[in-house]
């Protein structure tokens, strides 16, 4: 295959928060084969956290998808025009679209990059030979692995497969008067970030509170609780808070992403579900214990940068991968990647787990924690 060599890369990855944090090792290795490239990144608005103050983006470009769709028709078209020819006058060597979508295809449709790389597109006429490279389905392999196939398709080394995330001195500031204040020590706290914004990857609030009470009454060791400035996720960390008998910290609602990203940094063990604060746990290195259910472990379980391959060999049940914990049923139709049972926003799955199992790899990885 020919050698390139892009001197302005765009990489576009138009999904949610954790898969925009994901796609930083793919970032990584091309700054590490083009250490002279401009590499940007282009995201939904409210995923810019994860890519932001990265040493190896130069610009991170944000698609306002939820503003736009309130225009007019109209507007709505002068917009996403904006929003292209600005891509364009950017003059990329490169484009990289990580996910299939029409969105990405025909952003890099109207790039003028020589280089267009991207997933097969359906049956739009305009979107479906965009691509000068097409890269493989995802089968059964980690997200974070897709993400490197652009890699592989140009024969690139792959130097490391570390997640990474980023904050600043005053994230620090804030969070270390916070930990002051609250008299909790760096690496004397558990942290649980107990819910998600899809409620159907939410296990049983009253498991949830009996994980809470054997931390601080048995375990002896704090806990701080964070969620998302959201009302409804609130709402559930209250009725959750409701069937405790201990008090733990509730730092709920109030913490940036990148300040809840802190906050983890400092932390002996993560538990919670499978959301974007669990990847951004494991790229702090810190343990973690997740539970899922809809969600595929091979596709999104925690990933341990202080590895190579995935430790994830199957679709469900209880999986590791190295420092890192996965609690899962193994029912026949685990992973569905559904908004629940028959649309309930309840996983069945999610809300029987053995509550033992669960004290013992907490244990665990209190334990194996530095």
């Amino acid at each position: 295959m020919n050698k390139i060599n892009p001197n302005k890369i765009l990489i576009m990855k138009f999904r949610n928060i954790g898969d925009v944090l994901l796609v930083t090792p793919l970032i990584k290795n091309l700054k590490l084969n083009f250490p002279n490239a401009i590499i940007d990144v282009a995201v939904n608005k409210g995923c810019e956290e994860m890519v932001s103050l990265n040493p190896n983006v130069n610009e991170v470009i944000i698609y306002d998808r939820n503003k736009i769709k309130k225009y007019s028709l109209l507007k709505r078209i002068i917009e996403e025009f904006k929003f292209a020819f600005y891509i364009r006058n950017n003059s990329y060597d490169m484009v990289i679209n990580t996910t299939e979508g029409d969105r990405g295809a025909q952003l890099a449709l109207l790039s003028g990059a020589k280089i267009k790389v991207g997933y097969p597109g359906g049956k739009n006429i305009l979107t479906k030979n965009v691509f000068t490279n097409y890269l493989p389905k995802q089968g059964f392999r980690h997200t974070l692995d897709m993400n490197l196939d652009v890699l592989r398709e140009f024969n690139l080394e792959i130097k490391e497969k570390k997640v990474e995330i980023f904050w600043s001195e005053r994230d620090d500031k804030k969070v270390d008067n916070i930990l002051e204040e609250k008299k909790v020590q760096r690496k004397e706290f558990v942290h649980i970030h107990a819910v998600s914004r899809w409620m159907f990857k939410c296990i049983n609030d009253k498991t949830m509170a009996k994980i809470i009470d054997y931390c601080q009454k048995e375990l002896k060791i704090k806990v701080i609780l964070t969620a998302a400035p959201i009302s409804y996720e609130i709402e559930r960390v209250n009725n959750i808070l409701s069937l405790c008998d201990s008090k733990p910290i509730n730092l709920s609602g109030s913490l940036s992403l990148k300040e809840t990203a802190c906050l983890n940094k400092r932390a002996k063990v993560f538990i919670g579900v499978d959301t974007s604060i669990m990847h951004i746990s494991a790229a702090n290195n810190i343990p973690v214990l997740a539970f899922f259910g809809p969600s595929g472990t091979d596709h999104w379980g925690p990933w341990d940068n202080d590895v190579m391959e995935s430790g994830y060999i199957k679709r469900n049940g209880f999986q590791t991968m190295g420092k890192h914990r996965v609690i899962a049923e193994s029912r026949d139709c685990q992973p569905c990647g559904k908004d629940g049972c028959d649309r309930t926003k309840i996983s069945d799955c999610l809300m029987d787990l053995d509550i033992e199992f669960i004290k013992k790899n907490i244990e665990d990885r209190l334990k194996d924690s530095k």
